[in-house]
């Protein structure tokens, strides 16, 4: 894929609860700190997580664990949570048909991911599933995506995108700032797109699909449509 050549329509995939199923990243991460650790060790966990959110604007398992082990530094144990963490098997977390899917629309048009993430564990977590061979490398992590879209149109400019995503709120912005330039698909997974707020506050893009396989059954002019 070229920077500097123009293509008529290139397709964008988020990955968490896009094309792998990230609920269960955190509930099988939830469970091993329960387990390894107690109850409380797991809601602290949380806790720094969730604050750290706030504070950056995406998640961090990492630097949460980080916090968590500023706080307990005489516990051993804590070592072994990033290993955990850093050795997850993510392909096993795939979302069924979600290679397929990839590989269908990459037939159709250039390709790659755009997500939201750290530098750590967003890009290990996209190796480690095997998403970023499936993309070729084509992959962009920023901190709020849709506000680096100049910056996406850049490395790969094009006429027309596709964004596919399960978070309503990225989608309702992308098409704010993209207009008629970008058409929105909204992959009905994970704990975001059930949430009945994003749903009430947020239009449900342009094509809804329940399942990311779903995608093999369309045809490239059904994203072009006005």
């Amino acid at each position: 894929m070229s920077a500097t050549h123009q293509h008529e329509v290139i397709f964008l995939f988020d990955v968490d609860n896009t094309l792998l199923d990230n609920d269960r990243v955190q509930a099988d991460l939830d469970a091993y700190i329960s387990y390894e650790f107690g109850v409380e060790a797991r809601n602290r966990y949380w806790t720094l997580f969730e604050e750290l959110r706030s504070e950056l604007g995406y998640a961090d398992y990492l630097g949460a664990l980080e916090r968590y082990r500023v706080e307990e530094l005489h516990d051993p144990r804590i070592l072994r949570m990033s290993n955990w963490l850093v050795d997850y098997p993510f392909p096993d977390r795939l979302y069924p048909g979600a290679l397929e899917a990839v590989a269908k629309v990459r037939s159709w048009a250039p390709s790659a991911i755009l997500s939201d993430g750290d530098a750590v564990f967003q890009p290990r977590k996209v190796q480690r599933s095997g998403l970023w061979q499936a993309f070729d490398g084509h992959v962009l992590i920023y901190i709020h995506k849709e506000e680096e879209l100049d910056d996406v149109a850049r490395f790969y400019p094009s006429k027309h995108y596709v964004m596919i995503d399960d978070k309503l709120r990225i989608l309702a912005k992308m098409k704010e700032i993209w207009g008629n330039r970008v058409t929105t698909v909204f992959p009905r997974q994970g704990h975001y797109a059930t949430d009945p707020k994003n749903l009430a506050d947020y239009p449900h893009g342009d094509i809804q699909i329940d399942h990311i396989g779903d995608l093999v059954r369309f045809d490239l002019a059904d994203f072009l449509q006005p």
